[in-house]
């Protein structure tokens, strides 16, 4: 059974290989003779990540997903920001939790390097668990640490979440078990293309009874609302932030939030809006040019309801805004709200359209679907033109 070949058959395959994947003339025979053989077949085809790519090849980890880059120099473009990016808050955020908390208990699908979590893998080896690419197993994991008397984190992207979607449900939010989401690559994750862009965190995740939800504006709102889901005890945490740097905000000593408050950041008139995520940049610089109230919402669930009537008294227009799917997320869940008290205030509700959302730049597809400041004001003037 340790053979490959002999295990693969006994589960009823026709065993083949193992092949050479990068001797392609050879594989596409091999793929040509198995056209005419019957029942299942298990091609076993090795290859090497990096081959034929020196610099690639010696460092797979750096080249597992590149931006475009100059192959005569080898070398990988640099940030263009010198602001901390939020995988990195969330890393060094790990790490100062953990020097007063042995509980915390780390836990990454294979996505250590991508996640921020190099140095506290190292510095905290023993509260730090690779699952592998088992992103159902880490959630299930992290239940049973959670059951066990430990503060599980669990650092995955937005993505990748999708796939365990029925282990949240069945194994931590039924049992209101004190599991914090860590959702990296939420929102437009760019390069990646669309199977990366973490565009129904929101949508999918407000659907479940139990769950609190936050969406940080900033790097320091993430580091206090990782610290308040890490010590929040009645359930299931997901705080979502997006791929890339903040806005260099100062980052504050931790306090726990208080659940469902959102905060106002602008005054205005006629129209509010309501920002859930880092969008409340533009968001401010198009509320500049409409003289608009801002309100930081913080939280998808539990909504902030008295701040949203509020809003809907004091204004004749509310906006929402989230780097999420429109259908189902943050903005719906304020109209479902406004619907149920009777406020028939206008509201519209900015995020990503119905579209499986395209390979290419963060800022150029904030562009094209509409969320940078420019087209943003130019969304509400219309929607206020209707009037």
């Amino acid at each position: 059974m340790v053979v490959p070949s002999t295990f693969f058959e006994e589960l009823g395959f026709n065993y083949i290989g193992p092949v050479d994947g990068h001797d392609v003339v050879s594989l596409i025979q091999t793929l040509k003779n198995m056209r005419d053989l019957k029942g299942p077949q298990f091609l076993h085809i090795m290859t090497k990540k990096g081959r034929g790519y020196e610099p690639a090849e010696k460092d797979p980890i750096s080249w597992h997903a590149v931006p475009q880059f100059d192959p005569s120099t080898g070398a990988l473009p640099k940030s263009k920001s010198s602001k901390p990016g939020f995988s990195k808050i969330f890393g060094d955020w790990l790490c100062e939790e953990a020097e007063h908390d042995p509980k915390l208990m780390a836990i990454t699908p294979a996505m250590r390097e991508g996640s921020g979590m190099v140095r506290f893998s190292k510095s905290f080896p023993e509260q730090y668990f690779d699952v592998a690419i088992a992103e159902q197993h880490a959630v299930t994991f992290a239940a049973g640490l959670a059951i066990g008397g430990y503060k599980p984190v669990v650092a995955i992207y937005s993505s990748f979440l999708q796939r365990a979607y029925d282990q949240v449900i069945h194994d931590v939010a039924i049992q209101k078990l004190p599991v914090l989401f860590a959702i990296d690559r939420a929102g437009i994750v760019g390069n990646d293309g669309p199977t990366h862009q973490g565009a129904f965190d929101l949508s999918f995740l407000r659907t479940l009874p139990n769950m609190v939800i936050m969406t940080p504006s900033d790097e320091n709102e993430c580091r206090q609302m990782l610290h308040t889901g890490h010590h929040y005890s009645k359930g299931p945490v997901a705080v979502r932030y997006p791929r890339g740097s903040g806005c260099g905000a100062t980052l504050q000593p931790f306090t726990e939030l208080e659940i469902g408050k959102g905060v106002v950041r602008r005054e205005g008139e006629k129209t509010a809006i309501l920002v859930f995520g880092t969008l409340l940049e533009e968001a401010l610089k198009a509320a500049e040019n409409l003289n608009a109230t801002v309100v930081d919402m913080r939280f998808v669930k539990p909504l902030d309801e008295a701040l949203i009537l509020e809003m809907a008294a004091r204004h004749g227009t509310l906006v929402t805004i989230e780097e999420n799917a429109v259908m189902g997320g943050a903005g719906s869940g304020v109209n479902e709200f406004l619907m149920a008290q009777r406020k028939p205030v206008p509201v519209l509700n900015i995020g990503l359209p119905d579209i499986y959302v395209p390979q290419g730049d963060q800022e150029e597809i904030r562009r094209d679907m509409g969320l940078d400041a420019e087209h943003i004001q130019q969304s509400i003037e219309a929607y206020l033109a209707k009037a």
